[in-house]
């Protein structure tokens, strides 16, 4: 997982590109040169610095140095930039782990002394960047259903192995910040007015939330990342996540609790069939 103290390369993304007049004037040149010099990286790339960190002993959950790489697009001929800030992703992901690993498993992988450093570390540059946040979201083995809100099926873009210029498969949406914005205030709608609570709704709103961070004119996007590597090419091909949340918010929202039951249960049975796969041998 990039940006994560342990190698879990079967990892989904939520990022935002934001153009060049988002960011301060010297990291705007920074991004500028950045671009032009035509450094293209990917996931994988970001997941192979990450893990570099792992080879000292004693580990090194997060990096010393904030990252200067960055994933980039040129959107209607203006660059838009998504920092890996992988620090930062780093600090947030250990933390997220003290709470799904055992002890016992997570003081073999990383000593009590490596965390407690680098909780304080986190500490105390978060009193020096109070307003920071990271323009990537991650999520293991499966893709959270409040991502797909944010996105239509008319913008899924999949390449099979070996298509254009990738050896491996690739889908992902992309969608402009005002339309995933949209749809989340929609989707909030339906849900508050027919669910009296729901995980969902709760998801829904940190996320939408996040989303107010940025740019109005940056781009969204949804990459499966590594889950393409584990899921096959034909459920890859036949998979309509994002249509089946808009038929079941739609559904919702016209009083039809059995058609929204069964896009759910689609929706459901397939991600589970993903992530039962974490723990086959």
């Amino acid at each position: 997982m990039s940006g994560s103290p342990v190698l879990v390369p079967y990892a989904a993304y939520l990022r935002v590109y934001e153009p060049l007049a988002a960011f301060p004037e010297a990291e705007r040149a920074h991004w500028l040169r950045y671009a032009e010099a035509g450094r293209e990286r990917g996931a994988q790339d970001e997941l192979r610095q990450s893990l570099a960190g792992l080879v000292p002993v004693p580990p090194m959950p997060v990096p010393v140095h904030e990252s200067r790489e960055a994933f980039t697009a040129v959107i209607g001929d203006v660059v838009h930039v998504c920092p890996w800030r992988t620090r930062l992703r780093g600090w947030m992901a250990l933390e997220r782990l003290e709470g799904e690993l055992p002890a016992p498993v997570l003081d073999a992988m990383l000593p009590p002394v490596v965390r407690r450093q680098a909780a304080a570390d986190f500490e105390a540059w978060r009193e020096r960047n109070p307003d920071a946040r990271p323009w990537i979201r991650q999520a293991v083995w499966h893709v959270p259903v409040r991502w797909f809100v944010l996105v239509g099926d008319d913008e899924r873009e999949y390449e099979p192995a070996g298509a254009g210029e990738s050896k491996q498969p690739v889908l992902r949406y992309r969608t402009p910040m005002v339309q995933a914005r949209r749809r989340v205030a929609r989707g909030l709608r339906v849900l508050k007015e027919t669910l009296e609570e729901s995980p969902l709704i709760d998801g829904l709103v940190d996320v939408g939330r996040w989303l107010e961070e940025f740019h109005p004119r940056s781009m969204v996007e949804l990459d499966y990342g590594g889950l393409t590597q584990v899921v096959g090419p034909d459920r890859l091909a036949a998979d309509r996540s994002a249509a089946d949340v808009a038929e079941g918010l739609a559904a919702l929202r016209e009083g039809d609790s059995e058609a929204a039951g069964r896009a759910y249960e689609r929706l459901t049975e397939r991600w589970r069939a993903v992530r039962e796969l974490q723990f086959a041998n």
